[in-house]
């Protein structure tokens, strides 16, 4: 069986398709409809055969409520068995909307909606298409996200069709939804009233209206021991096929040590994703880069946010690695979900750009148009397990120049390209505290040290790698001469790389 689609828009509603779909849920069919937060499944609520549908096309635990759906407020009461004073004053504010509360059911609810509970969830969602089929299909539908259990959640009709086609009758098309992430859900059967599931209506604008709410312990801490009573959040949801990791920090550190680990877990033979905001997607120079929307309007997030997965699902990465959002408003509802589609896999930024000593690796010769670009132009062609800039700096450098025609002609015999190069002077600017400082003789470190005492990390590369022997200048000397001087430099940094990698690979066991 594959599911009719049908297409319409909240402005344009296909009517006799919405009364073709109230039939097949009268009939105890499945019609699958956009919500303004996430496509939902939805069965009739009031048959316990529809809810086995439900959960048997879904994958899902039969313990796992269902989330019960009205268009209009007068169904409420038939359905449970009281309805508080806060509530109504909820109902008054927020309804329709992204809002869903739990109430003690009544006799007319089955537990197979319920999912043995002796609470129901209801909610009156606003969207067009969304309340017209409640209409049609009797006033009463169950609908959980539209997806294969513990998948991302369905934001379009096409994310329905990949998990459900051939299990449900009917797809209502109505483009993508507006919010992204599923209703907030609030438990009115305790006192003060509590957040269950976050969501686009954040526990600021609820207290404004009733008022003290609480937050339930399981969301707030995901070693807790208390079993979640909301609907969708009792197993491990929203996850991408990918093992998913969040790394949470200031976001500039947070890039960082998200590049750090990709350009590392690349190395490994991984195809890694990375989740970035607006803000930072540029910076990312490796991996499989989504944008997932702007942290100056974090609204933007949750609407890509299981877009996003899914999309990682379509490239087949190994690994995702998510930045962290402010869990304040909205961001509470981002941060739940990214939490439970990486397992609570979190990852302190601080933590990982700690393991890595270099950033920044800065070869010095006297002028930079010789030995120090050499020794750059080979270590990046070196396979590194950490990622570096690396550059050459000259201590007399009075204007930009070329490189040495001799070097130049050297490297080219060694299959190394160096078009564009000019030298630059040594500067204050170069030191900082994960730069690595290799001079190519002691009399160049030395000088170092004196022209800027107390800076950085300097040393010979000799020393840095205990070779030998010191890299002399040849300028104006024979071609075997620069030869000799090519393999030494080569030798050396081989070994500077050697040294980088296995210092890099023992820190770096706790995310590979």
């Amino acid at each position: 069986m594959k599911a009719e689609v049908v297409s319409m828009t909240a402005d344009r509603l296909d009517m006799e398709a919405i009364r073709r779909g109230g039939e097949i849920l009268k009939q105890g069919g499945l019609v699958a409809f956009p919500t303004e937060t996430v496509y939902g499944l939805g069965g009739d609520a009031l048959n316990p055969q529809a809810s086995m549908k439900i959960y048997a096309a879904k994958g899902r635990p039969s313990d796992n409520p269902l989330i019960v759906h009205i268009a209009e407020f007068d169904k409420l009461a038939p359905i449970v068995a009281e309805v508080p004073e806060k509530a109504k004053i909820l109902a008054e504010k927020y309804w329709p909307g992204p809002l869903t509360m739990i109430f003690q059911k009544s006799d007319l609810v089955p537990h197979g909606t319920t999912g043995g509970l002796d609470t129901v969830a209801v909610r009156m969602p606003d969207h067009p298409i969304a309340r017209d089929l409640i209409l049609a299909g009797g006033g009463y539908i169950s609908a959980p996200s539209a997806n294969t259990s513990g998948r991302p959640s369905p934001t379009t009709a096409q994310h329905v069709a990949e998990d459900l086609s051939g299990k449900i009758e009917m797809i209502l098309d109505g483009g993508s939804v507006d919010i992204g992430v599923e209703s907030t859900i609030l438990d009115m059967t305790v006192t003060p009233p509590m957040i269950l599931r976050p969501g686009a209506i954040t526990k600021e604008m609820l207290s404004e209206v009733i008022g003290e709410v609480a937050v339930d312990e399981t969301l707030i801490s995901e070693n807790s021991t208390k079993a979640p009573k909301a609907p969708g959040m009792k197993y491990r949801h929203y996850a991408p096929k990918a093992e998913m990791i969040i790394v949470d920090g200031e976001p500039e550190e947070a890039v960082r040590a998200i590049k750090q680990i990709a350009y590392e877990q690349e190395r490994l033979g991984y195809k890694v994703g990375i989740i970035a905001s607006n803000e930072s997607v540029d910076q990312y120079t490796t991996g499989v880069v989504k944008c997932i929307g702007s942290r100056v309007n974090e609204k933007t997030v949750a609407r890509n946010l299981y877009k996003v997965l899914r999309e990682f699902d379509e490239e087949e990465v190994d690994y995702i690695y998510s930045e962290a959002f402010p869990e304040a408003g909205i961001g509470t509802a981002i941060m739940n979900r990214l939490g439970k589609a990486a397992g609570h896999h979190v990852l302190q930024a601080s933590e990982i750009t700690k393991l890595q000593d270099y950033r920044r690796i800065v070869f010095v010769s006297n002028s930079a148009n010789c030995r120090a670009p050499i020794a750059a132009a080979i270590l990046k062609k070196q396979p590194l397990f950490q990622e570096y800039e690396v550059c050459a700096r000259g201590l007399v450098v009075l204007f930009p120049e070329p490189l040495n025609p001799r070097a130049e002609e050297l490297l080219a015999r060694h299959h190394i390209e160096t078009e564009g190069y000019e030298t630059v002077a040594l500067s204050e600017e170069e030191f900082g505290e994960d730069t690595l400082v290799l001079a190519m003789q002691d009399s160049i470190k030395q000088k170092i040290q004196n022209d800027y005492p107390g800076k950085g990390q300097v040393y010979t590369l000799c020393e840095f790698v205990n070779g030998s022997k010191e890299i002399p200048s040849v300028y104006g000397q024979t071609q075997e001469q620069y030869e000799q001087m090519y393999e030494l430099i080569q030798g050396y940094v081989k070994k500077l790389a050697n040294k980088l990698n296995e210092e890099a690979k023992n820190k770096c066991q706790m995310y590979t």
